[in-house]
């Protein structure tokens, strides 16, 4: 559920298709800087309702995923 989303928000962002985007994806490769990364978020919790700190680097698209959801479990 998460992969989607957040593959939907990185696909409208850098003009690309959805299914461009995998788990393998790194951030630096697909032109998404920190900034990005923030509105991503915000983007993200409003979508899902899940309150999102990002307190670790992530790098590929995977890594969010997996943190996202270890956040959603414990709210």
């Amino acid at each position: 559920m998460y992969f989607d989303c957040i593959a939907e928000l990185i696909a409208d962002r850098i003009g690309c298709e959805k299914e461009e985007v995998t788990a393998e994806s790194r951030f630096s490769d697909l032109g998404i800087d920190s900034l990005d990364t923030v509105e991503l978020l915000m983007e993200l919790e409003d979508k899902t309702g899940v309150k999102v700190e990002l307190t670790e680097k992530v790098e590929t698209v995977g890594a969010l995923v997996a943190f996202v959801e270890g956040i959603a479990k414990e709210q």
